[in-house]
């Protein structure tokens, strides 16, 4: 039943839910209310007294318009829709006071504040503020916490808004983070002085409204209009989080989020936020070529004829790595095809089924887990393999979703019914009755740790045939950013990647660094990074990282997005299809396409939906029936979430973080 109300905000009458409040029906009618303790994905606390408004016929003082219902307010003597005022004096005076208490303890440090040019508190005190001071007292001081090595503190600077606390608690799903004291002795402090244990603590540095949380390995760098800023997409897991990446001259300096409701709404998780300094180091700038035993710095032109000598006449391989775009693997598809070589992507051994979509991607979208009341885990720890996504099946947990997890038993923030660890008790789940369960909205999740086993063939089939039974969506969860995009193309081998490397005399890995290539091959490496994929390399081609050349990735949920180049690759480094496509002409079997835009006509003529920027394309139900579920209990397919690829292990802040991590998972705890 629709319970709509009408309120009259500022002369201007609008009509919208009565359960929202009237901060949020100000929104809709286009006035702007300040505010620093509200934000829409968090609860509400109604302590910052910003957002006061005037009810007309009600008390007579301001409203916090945050923590006020429309349909609680009053109306007209003879049922006018009610008023409220946003710019009247009562309020003005009332955003001056509150303004001016707020300022009353806050260090006029500025100039040297990370915050600044970038402030909430520096906008509103300009916009709703007066000019002038009348407190004359010392102002109080605060001890600095150590949160650890992403967040810096200046707590002097807090306004008690308590976005933090609220976002780690409800969110994060950790508790260590609240407020004691009471007055001017009240402060926001970490429990037992502990450090935040959390894949998305870089957040709360997005939400802190003034500069008491900054971030840490980004301080002093750089002034906010001083960056270009890129509008792309994160490729450090395959949620396909919506990111803008800031630059100054040809360097990363900072990664933001960027708001999709759909995908990662407006948080990213701490490898994708603090990657960028592992862009700078280990990078591959100029071709090498392997003489008597040592690569050794060569020219592109005497990197191609070694590539073009090795490659005569024998058997080749190509390999796609987990960071490589849509555009590059088309195209390394298409040179290795047509010298009469395979292509696999799934170099993890996964058994995702070739030519099934419904298969490798399922049919349930990100948004779904939101309205979802059961979710059977499988294989899988989406905290460490997504922890976006873990925080969204954290919410509908908190909104009454019972998850089940077969899998190992980890923390994941939030309560779940551990059902067992191993095939026998997904084979149990099998046999049960789900009469009940087709009653409500339900998702089976597969992890990529689940069907990269021997059996994962009938893992898979097993998950789906839950998913037909309990009339559940299915959703498999990759960790590799390239993976849907490559299936999508039929980068695939008839059995796998063994089947692939069989017998190949030459081997093209692009990117492919977390697999190891064993003696025999000659092997051609293409990618970014000077990682494990390179040193087993006889000649490299230095390519450009996903900030710096342009690529559509597709999502787990199979959406088609577009990633800008927000920089340049350095020294000779070059875009990946560009060096696939020069490489095809010396090896005479020259590419029909001399630009990205005429790749992408191509591409987009044998996959069409890859052209849908954004959409999700209904994936036609087909389930497996192959194979027969071994014994062995399942593993997660990430083991540390901070090194999980080239970019990350070149980043001396991940390193400390992995380092932090398995130092507090060693932790003793002595006995009471």
């Amino acid at each position: 039943m629709s319970d709509l109300k009408k309120v009259i905000i500022d002369d201007q009458e609008v009509e919208v839910d009565g359960a929202m409040t009237i901060l949020q029906a100000c929104e809709v009618a286009g006035v702007e209310v300040p505010r620093f303790c509200y934000h829409e994905r968090l609860s509400i606390a109604g302590n910052c007294r910003m957002c006061l408004v005037e009810v007309v016929g009600g008390p007579p003082k301001p409203a916090a318009s945050c923590a006020m219902q429309v349909r609680d307010l009053r109306p007209g003597p003879e049922g006018q829709a009610p008023v409220v005022k946003t710019k009247s004096p009562m309020v003005k005076k009332a955003r001056e006071g509150v303004m001016e208490f707020l300022l009353i303890n806050h260090p006029l440090d500025c100039p040297i504040c990370d915050q600044g040019g970038e402030c909430d508190l520096q906008d509103q005190a300009m916009a709703y503020g007066v000019d002038f001071s009348r407190y004359r007292e010392p102002k109080r001081a605060s001890t600095e916490l150590n949160l650890g090595p992403l967040v810096a503190t200046e707590m002097t600077r807090c306004i008690s808004c308590t976005r933090c606390v609220r976002f780690t608690s409800e969110v994060a799903g950790i508790l260590q983070m609240g407020q004691t004291g009471r007055g001017e002795d009240s402060e926001i402090t970490s429990y037992l002085n502990m450090t935040l244990d959390s894949e998305l603590q870089g957040n709360i540095i997005d939400l802190c409204p003034v500069g008491a949380l900054t971030s840490k390995p980004y301080a002093f760098n750089a002034r906010p209009w001083e960056l270009k800023k890129t509008e792309t997409i994160d490729v450090m897991d395959a949620m396909g989080s919506s990111i803008r990446v800031d630059t100054k001259g040809r360097e990363v300096m900072r990664i933001v989020p960027r708001n999709h409701d759909d995908t990662n709404e407006e948080w990213i998780s701490d490898k994708s936020r603090f990657i960028w300094d592992g862009l700078r180091r280990q990078r591959l700038d100029t071709p090498f070529v392997r003489v008597d035993g040592r690569l050794k710095p060569a020219t592109w032109d005497a990197a191609f004829a070694a590539v073009a000598t090795a490659s005569k006449g024998k058997k080749i391989a190509g390999l796609v790595g987990d960071l490589v775009s849509t555009e590059a693997t088309f195209a390394l598809k298409q040179l290795v095809e047509s010298l009469g070589g395979t292509v696999e992507c799934r170099t993890d051994g996964a058994k995702l089924p070739a030519g099934n979509r419904s298969g490798y991607v399922g049919t349930a979208t990100i948004a779904d887990i939101d309205d979802a009341k059961m979710i059977q885990l499988i294989g899988c720890n989406p905290r460490a393999e997504m922890p976006v996504l873990n925080a969204r099946m954290r919410r509908a947990w908190i909104n009454g979703c019972d998850i089940g997890m077969i899998g190992e038993a980890v923390d994941l923030t939030y309560k779940y019914h551990h059902m067992g660890n191993d095939r026998a008790a997904l084979a149990s789940v099998l046999d049960t009755k789900f009469e009940k369960v087709l009653e409500v909205p339900s998702i089976v999740i597969v992890g990529q740790g689940a069907i990269r086993e021997a059996d994962g063939a009938a893992v898979l089939a097993a998950a789906m045939e839950l998913a037909e039974k309990t009339n559940s969506k299915l959703m498999i969860l990759h960790t590799a950013a390239s993976r849907v995009g490559a299936m999508d193309l039929g980068a695939v081998t008839t059995g796998g990647k063994d089947a692939a490397l069989d017998g190949a005399d030459v081997v093209y890995n692009l990117g492919a660094d977390e697999i190891e290539i064993q003696a025999g091959p000659f092997v051609i490496y293409q990618g970014s990074h000077g990682d494990r994929g390179a040193h087993r390399a006889d000649v490299i081609l230095p390519g450009a990282a996903y900030t710096e050349e342009s690529g559509i990735f597709v999502n787990t949920e199979g959406r088609p997005q577009m990633a800008m180049r927000a920089g340049f690759a350095p020294g000779d480094a070059r875009e990946n299809w560009a060096i696939l496509r020069a490489l095809s002409a010396e090896l005479g079997q020259a590419l029909p396409f001399d630009s990205l835009s005429a790749l992408r006509a191509a591409m987009f003529a044998a996959v069409p939906h890859l052209a849908e920027m954004n959409a999700v394309p209904k994936n036609a139900w087909q389930p497996e029936k192959t194979g027969k579920l071994g014994k062995a209990s399942f593993v997660g397919a990430v083991t540390d979430f901070y090194l999980t690829n080239p970019i990350a292990r070149a980043s001396s802040v991940m390193g400390e973080l992995s380092q932090n991590a398995a130092e507090r998972r060693s932790e003793t705890v002595a006995a009471e």
